[in-house]
C-alpha cells in the first residue's frame, strides 16, 4: 500500500498520525517527505507540525535507509560489555559504518539509545527484534537472517 493509503486509513483514528508514521515506515523504513506533507493535509495540521513528529520520535527517520535498521545500543551497560567491539564487527561484516547504508540499500547501521534489555548486555535490534548478549562471532548468523 502506497503512503496515502496508509494515511487515509489513519485519518479517524485517535493519535492516527503516529500511528500511520509506523506503518509507512515499515513499508519504506523511512518517512519519505512527501508522505509527511501528505500528513499534514490528511490530519488538518500545518505541515511543520507533521514533520515534528516525525523528526521528534527517535523511532523514526526522515533520511533514507537500508531494508533492515541495525540499531545498537550506545548506553553506559551496553558500552561496558563490549559494544564497541560489536560496532566493528558490524561495520567489517557490512562494509560501512555507522550512520550509513550499504550500497545494496540492504542495511543500515544506527546508534540507539537503552533498549530496556540491560541484563544481557550488549544488544542490537534489527528492524525492532532485540539480539541479546551479542558478541562479535554472532554477528555473521544475525545477519544471515536478513
Amino acid at each position: 500500500m502506497d503512503h496515502k493509503g496508509i494515511l487515509a486509513a489513519y485519518k479517524d483514528v485517535p493519535g492516527g498520525m503516529i500511528e500511520a508514521f509506523h506503518a509507512i515506515q515499515r513499508e519504506n523504513s523511512y518517512l519519505p517527505e512527501e508522505a509527511i506533507i501528505d500528513a499534514a493535509n490528511i490530519f488538518n495540521v500545518p505541515a511543520s507540525k507533521a514533520y515534528g513528529v516525525a523528526t521528534f520520535y527517535s523511532m523514526f527517520s526522515v533520511k533514507s535507509r537500508g531494508k533492515n535498521v541495525i540499531r545498537i545500543c550506545e548506553s553506559a551497560p551496553c558500552h561496558v560489555a563490549g559494544a564497541a567491539q560489536i560496532v566493528g564487527a558490524l561495520e567489517k561484516e557490512l562494509g560501512i559504518k555507522m550512520g550509513e547504508t550499504s550500497a545494496d540499500n540492504k542495511f543500515t547501521l544506527e546508534f540507539t539509545e537503552c533498549v530496556g534489555q540491560c541484563q544481557s548486555t550488549p544488544v542490537i535490534t534489527i528492524n525492532g527484534k532485540a539480539y541479546l548478549d551479542v558478541t562479535p562471532a554472532k554477528i555473521p548468523s544475525i545477519l544471515a537472517e536478513y
